[in-house]
């Protein structure tokens, strides 16, 4: 990648850690519906009217998280290219070399010597002047859709037995199983990527979604 495409180049649509937190996201909010159906008065009025509500919950919910995804693409954007103007225009090579360590991931930083920060500073003098003001791409509204789906999508798995299944009590015994094993994998795959003991992680993971979705029920979510 080139210096210039700091300020073109596409966010990365979703690393795995945002991809689960997108989806537990999604679960529980679709659990503060599914949870609240009264078995007892559960017509298929209310069923319907429960469906409704979470996929449109879930579809807001997955927009709003897009637009803030656009927003973060921005202003990383625009991070980059003001830190890059700041240190061509720095006339002091000290202070020009803190400002290139400074936009630096913290670990690359601490590795640097100022030989090699020094480099950098000569190779940034060299890159031709970027446009004034940072843009979106289509690779960015690409990535905000996938977000938008992620978060929409995740509702789907725990609402489906309440589509084919008339009994209400069975329905919704079959959504809360889908519900804990989603949880579950999601939390197994968050071991996996944190180094963590994955089994105890995903049996974590089903009893923290549990107590969100209560607390999110208790305080009128």
């Amino acid at each position: 990648m080139s210096l210039p495409d700091l300020f073109t180049s596409p966010r990365r649509t979703l690393d795995p850690i945002e991809r689960i937190s997108e989806v537990l996201f999604g679960l529980i909010m679709v659990l503060t519906f599914t949870l609240t159906l009264s078995v007892a008065e559960g017509g298929q009025g209310e069923v319907r009217t429960m469906l409704i509500g979470a996929l449109g919950c879930n579809l807001a919910w997955g927009v709003i998280d897009a637009v803030f995804y656009l927003m973060a693409a921005l202003a990383q954007r625009g991070h980059n290219l003001t830190a890059f103007r700041a240190a061509r225009s720095e006339n002091d090579p000290v202070r020009a070399q803190g400002i290139i360590a400074g936009a630096l991931p913290p670990m690359i930083a601490s590795l640097m010597q100022p030989a090699e920060l020094e480099a950098l500073r000569l190779r940034l003098k060299q890159v031709p002047e970027p446009k004034k003001y940072v843009r979106l791409t289509l690779d960015d509204w690409k990535g905000a859709a996938g977000v938008c789906l992620l978060v929409f999508l995740s509702t789907f798995p725990v609402v489906i037995p309440f589509t084919f299944m008339h009994d209400v009590t069975r329905a919704l015994r079959f959504s809360n199983a889908i519900a804990v094993v989603l949880l579950y994998v999601m939390g197994y795959a968050f071991g996996r990527i944190t180094g963590r003991r994955p089994v105890l992680i995903g049996v974590a993971m089903v009893v923290f979604g549990a107590a969100l979705v209560a607390m999110t029920i208790a305080l009128g979510g």
